[in-house]
């Protein structure tokens, strides 16, 4: 006997919509059970393996008998031993890896981490627009209101600091960077980082960078922590899922000086238990690796290639896009003829079976805009261009 109840949900969920690609993946399930041979150049997943020293470290060390207890909630130190010698030859950055480097089950979390960790309810968060929703959503969930603010094309998608100082900052604790620029490929300069360090510490706000895409075609990885003055007011977010083609591994790490390291694991540390140390020990051999180098490199190379039909599938659309961008997606802007990058992406979904991420979903910046994933492979991308140009015929 079924009885009626007045359970509801906590009012936040009302401050949030389920993520996109989660009710795309559905729809294009559907797709596929009717029949139809959908190919998704929508989300940003390497379909490459990582590294094998990686993968045999992960297998060694599952066949110990010792290795599937609870872990330490800061993670082995091994580990941040080699996130801090990582941080060191790449970016030039020092970390003390004792206690200004936690590690992560993935850097998505340490979103969620931060927001707990410095905000509370009625406190302002600056989110670029466009960018990442999972920003904007946290930042509601958490109870803080998302301030929007704008990243121009005809300002190599960098803050309008000009406008930014003449706007209202009170109440505003934390602000969002993300570079290379997730959705629209804009690089990060020194220049940039020093620009928002002084913005932080003028401001008296955290300067929260997320850098997983320092090295997917960009020769130049830059760290906003090499700024000086950064460790003040600075914190930065990154992660193996990219530079590693680690994502279903979930292995990312928070940078920052100690006591925010201290208030962040205050957070984490009553939201899990512990990394699995097999995938531990596999992220060592993944940043240590004699192999690390020729890796990121092959990479590049495999990107680059499959780049070039990213860029001819945006010229059989009529969009632009700039040259330059970095990182693993391509972004590009939509012919006037078409009122805006959701109708394009509808386009090419019900007429061609591709389909590519319209730009509205990371802010209305990205409105009259698309962004086509890098991460498949070259004979499905060959595929998608000749199946476009079918459209474009028709």
């Amino acid at each position: 006997m079924s009885r009626n109840t007045t359970i509801q949900p906590a009012e936040r969920l009302s401050t949030v919509s389920e993520y996109y690609f989660s009710v795309k993946n559905r729809e294009l399930a559907q797709l596929r059970a009717e029949g139809h041979d959908i190919i998704s150049l929508g989300v940003g997943s390497p379909d490459m393996p990582p590294s094998e020293a990686t993968i045999q470290a992960l297998c060694e060390d599952a066949r110990r008998s010792d290795a599937n207890g609870y872990q330490s909630y800061i993670g082995i130190g091994e580990l941040r031993e080699s996130f801090a010698s990582f941080y060191e030859r790449h970016y030039g950055v020092r970390l003390d890896p004792k206690s200004e480097i936690q590690p992560l089950v993935g850097s998505k979390e340490g979103i969620m981490h931060i927001s707990l960790a410095f905000l509370n309810p009625g406190d302002k968060v600056l989110i670029p627009n466009p960018g990442y929703p999972t920003y904007t959503s946290v930042t509601r969930l958490v109870g803080a209101e998302a301030v929007p603010y704008d990243l121009r094309e005809d300002l190599h998608w960098q803050p309008d600091f000009e406008a930014l100082e003449e706007s209202d900052l009170s109440g505003v604790k934390i602000m969002w960077t993300n570079y290379p620029n997730m959705p629209t490929g804009g690089r990060a300069t020194r220049e940039l980082y020093d620009r928002l360090v002084r913005f932080g510490h003028d401001h008296n706000i955290l300067i929260v960078n997320d850098n997983p895409y320092s090295f997917i075609l960009n020769q130049e990885p830059l760290s906003l922590l090499e700024s000086e003055g950064a460790k003040d007011c600075c914190i930065e977010l990154n992660s193996l899922s990219k530079s590693h083609n680690m994502p279903g591994w979930r292995i990312g790490m928070v940078a920052a000086r100690k006591e925010f390291i201290e208030w962040i694991l205050k957070v984490k540390s009553n939201m899990d238990s512990g990394m699995y140390r097999p995938l531990q020990k596999a992220a060592v051999a993944a940043l240590n690796g004699n192999d690390e180098r020729w890796h990121q490199e092959h990479n590049i190379r495999i990107y680059a290639a499959r780049r070039h039909y990213a860029e001819e599938i945006m010229q059989q659309l009529g969009c632009t896009y700039d040259p330059d961008q970095v990182g693993m997606f391509l972004w590009g802007k939509v012919p006037e003829n078409c009122r805006d990058g959701a109708e394009m992406a509808d386009r090419v979904l019900y007429g061609a079976d591709v389909f590519i991420t319209p730009g509205f979903i990371f802010g209305s910046n990205g409105d009259r805009y698309i962004r086509i994933s890098l991460c498949a492979k070259e004979e499905v991308f060959e595929e998608a261009l000749r199946r476009i140009r079918t459209l474009k015929q028709s």
